[in-house]
């Protein structure tokens, strides 16, 4: 008797799982936030190219809102911070000895350095400073990481109007050459989205990365040229060749010195790391490619827990 009160009708039992996802998917029914395929989750990306390139705008406007000079602080502060550089590299240490039309050059390599880290900062809170937006909306996430690249890209491109400015004012003329600063930028975009991604991924899972990354990103800008010459500073030293090597290949650095050859006539090619632009063209694919697919194997797992 007890037997039989404790058995559960055979009517009450929950169906078999594959009966289940039977049923599913014949209704077209789906797991809520399941990773969509790479190929699926391009084109969602591709759709919503507006909202990217608005939401990126939107953030570039109301980030000075609040200031009393306003959008002006988007040259200000990188020219400011060029400012301090020429003070404490190019006086006091003398870096800029020995390399010529120093200010321009500086200048450059701030701005630009400047796209780079301003970027990998931004990705690296795109999620967990979002949470809210995930949570609420469903949208590929990687369009965040890409927003803020972009808005930082459309910062650089006003600071470069104060970069004209200066080169003309310092005798070096408009050249052909300068074209040659478009596809150096749409390279460098490709590089900072990618890492922008691969550390939005690393910062959803663990915030604290966003603590770490300003010393991670100073040591990284010391070793990229911004206030020196890595060529000048490496010629005539004993330095082990995978140093020189290293120091060459850094893809911050790199771009850094596509930019001063586009834009400076007194930075010649022969200032550049062999092969630069095929190199420059590597990083900008292993990044960009490698930190999109990175971050969408963790499409499901944003705004979770």
């Amino acid at each position: 008797m007890s037997q039989a009160l404790d058995a559960p009708p055979s009517s009450t039992q929950a169906p078999p799982e594959a009966d289940l996802a039977a049923l599913a998917a014949r209704h077209g029914l789906a797991v809520s936030g399941a990773r969509p395929s790479l190929p699926q989750y391009i084109r969602q990306l591709w759709a919503r190219r507006h909202f990217i390139t608005a939401f990126a705008t939107a953030k570039l406007t109301a980030q000075y809102s609040q200031a009393k000079l306003g959008q002006v602080w988007q040259v200000l502060t990188p020219l400011l911070n060029a400012a301090v550089y020429y003070l404490i590299f190019g006086e006091l240490l003398g870096t800029s000895h020995g390399v010529p039309d120093y200010i321009p050059f500086l200048v450059t390599g701030v701005f630009v350095w400047t796209f780079t880290q301003s970027s990998i900062m931004a990705g690296t809170r795109a999620i967990s400073g979002n949470l809210g937006l995930v949570r609420a909306l469903h949208f590929p996430r990687a369009a965040l990481p890409i927003s803020f690249a972009l808005q930082q890209l459309q910062q650089l491109l006003f600071s470069m109007a104060a970069l004209v400015v200066i080169l003309l004012c310092f005798g070096i003329p408009v050249a052909a050459s300068w074209v040659l600063a478009i596809p150096a930028l749409v390279l460098q975009f490709t590089f900072n989205a990618g890492v922008a991604m691969v550390m939005a991924r690393m910062g959803a899972k663990t915030p604290d990365i966003a603590q770490l990354m300003p010393f991670v990103l100073r040591t990284w800008m010391y070793a990229s040229g911004v206030m020196f010459s890595i060529s000048h500073i490496t010629s005539g030293k004993d330095l082990p060749s995978w140093v020189t090597a290293a120091l060459q290949a850094n893809p911050a650095a790199l771009y850094i010195d596509l930019m001063r050859f586009a834009l400076i006539d007194s930075f010649h090619a022969s200032q550049l790391p062999p092969h630069v632009w095929a190199i420059a063209t590597g990083w900008a694919l292993l990044a960009g490619v490698g930190g999109f697919i990175y971050f969408w194997k963790a499409e499901e797992t944003y705004g979770r827990g």
